[in-house]
């Protein structure tokens, strides 16, 4: 009798991730690093040890979140962190106060060449959705 390996595509494929440093990236573009403790038939996330981290171009800030749970529906992907890769990455770590005023200035540049794009797209005739996303 010859064993055939099992390939799951359900919650239950996170069996080989338990207690592994985890990336997870939220419906709502936030990314999660934490080391996965439990989760449910629902793909629901506890993770222990947890950090938010935000990327500025070349530049990352961290955010300590300790126990973080995440409802399964608001994961769009998660993957197991390689240390020896993370830390050749040519990304520098500046203080958590330097990312945020670095990511609102990067939002508020975005927002000025969106109205522009916006104004000369409505110009041209088509319709602009102002609404907010959720990257879904």
């Amino acid at each position: 009798m010859s064993f055939t390996p099992q390939f799951f595509t359900t919650a239950e494929s996170l069996v080989d991730s338990l207690d592994k440093k985890l990336l997870v990236v939220l419906r709502d573009g936030r990314k999660i690093i934490g080391v996965l403790r439990s989760y449910d038939q629902f793909a629901n996330l506890v993770l222990q040890d947890s950090l938010e981290r935000i990327y500025v171009g070349d530049a990352y800030g961290d955010i300590e979140r300790g126990v973080f749970i995440i409802r399964g529906e608001n994961v769009v992907l998660l993957g197991e962190i390689d240390g020896d890769i993370e830390d050749a990455l040519p990304l520098r770590q500046l203080p958590i106060e330097d990312i945020l005023q670095m990511q609102r200035e990067e939002a508020e540049e975005k927002a000025r060449k969106d109205k522009l794009r916006y104004a000369l797209l409505h110009k041209q005739g088509f319709s602009v959705d102002f609404a907010d996303n959720d990257l879904y």
